[in-house]
């Protein structure tokens, strides 16, 4: 019941109950004293009954309005009060107190939001200590992965300077050492940055109409000689007839299906390697499924694939372990678009990357 009504029966009831008390209470008195009198009402008769009918009416006014408004005053006092201290308890950062009602009124109402207000500051707590241990971690993984490759041009270098490379083949193999090494901190520090970038939400999309049939037949196109070169083939699988336009940042795109295709090849050991692109075209959306027939990815580390900086290989050597960046920012760049990104597989039985990508109007 609402405190309005339940307000406004309060004050009809503190009329009611008083007349209909006193109603019964004056026949009462008077016929018991009726009774001891023997009907012989006289003045000083008249009198005791007069006393005793005030005193009756004073004594159910103080009970009937006492009982109505501690009553109301408890249903509405204490939650106000446990509101107020919930209300300090959260200002002092104690987010454990619950403040939940099953109450239908309105301090029940406001009640359950202040409840829910509660759940979800818990929440951002959460999230953001898990915030803040994921930048720890990720300045420890940056550290890391500039750290190996700079120790090791420094020992190339070391070797040159004390006259290890003494013939020309070996002068060129630290070089080109050194090279690949630079080469490879280049990648990854323009792959940290457009993932930075795309974290502040600081990167611009260049939206236009793609057809994603013809841009996967030319994407092929252009990767065979790296495919071949890696002993690995693509094919495209989708329906002719249907339509697979969509608005998306070209440049952006390709930076998804190559991270996707790269990540790919890390892990296909045998030959020859195969990757299967299928278009799937529904109502409001086409789905994208880029397969491999690599060695697969435990089931326990799929939901973390996407996350920056995790590798399923834990020897996180140059070979397969790569930056950890790559599906990151494969998953920043969809979720920017609108879409979504996520996987299926099974160890040994290859790996499907999903994505998703709105149809042009």
């Amino acid at each position: 019941m609402s405190i309005r009504k339940r307000l406004i029966l309060s004050n009809i009831a503190m009329i009611l109950i008083p007349v209909i008390s006193l109603f019964l209470i004056e026949i009462v008195i008077g016929y018991i004293l009726f009774v001891a009198f023997q009907g012989n009402m006289n003045e000083v008769n008249m009198s005791t009954f007069m006393q005793i009918r005030f005193a009756a009416i004073v004594g159910v006014l103080i009970l009937t309005n006492g009982l109505l408004t501690y009553s109301v005053s408890k249903s509405i006092i204490q939650p106000i009060s446990k509101l107020s201290t919930a209300a300090k308890r959260i200002s002092e950062g104690d987010l454990e107190y619950s403040v939940k009602s099953d109450k239908k009124d309105e301090l029940g109402e406001l009640s359950n939001n202040f409840e829910t207000m509660r759940l979800k500051l818990k929440e951002a707590e959460k999230a953001q200590k898990a915030y803040e241990t994921n930048r720890q971690e990720l300045i420890a993984q940056i550290s890391h992965d500039l750290k190996t490759p700079l120790t090791s041009i420094k020992g190339y270098v070391q070797g040159i300077q004390d006259g290890v490379t003494n013939t020309p083949e070996k002068l060129e193999h630290y070089t080109e050492t050194i090279y690949q090494t630079a080469n490879d901190m280049n990648e990854l520090i323009d792959e940290l940055f457009l993932y930075s970038k795309l974290d502040l939400q600081e990167e611009k999309l260049q939206l236009e109409k793609v057809d994603l049939y013809a841009f996967f037949t030319d994407f092929i196109d252009e990767m065979s000689f790296f495919l071949e070169k890696k002993n690995g083939q693509a094919n495209l699988s989708a329906e002719k007839t249907a339509s697979y336009i969509v608005y998306a940042d070209r440049e952006k795109l390709k930076r998804v299906v190559l991270n996707i295709i790269q990540n790919s090849m890390k892990y296909m050991k045998q030959a020859p390697k195969q990757l299967q692109v299928s278009l799937e075209s529904t109502k409001n959306e086409v789905i994208v499924e880029i397969k491999d027939n690599g060695s697969g990815i435990d089931e326990a580390d799929i939901p973390f694939i996407f996350d920056s900086f995790y590798r399923t290989d834990a020897s996180r050597n140059s070979e397969t372990g790569g930056s950890g960046l790559g599906l990151s920012i494969v998953k920043k760049i969809i979720q920017a678009h609108d879409g979504s990104v996520w996987a299926k597989s099974s160890l040994n039985e290859g790996t499907s990357i999903y994505f998703t990508l709105k149809k042009a109007v």
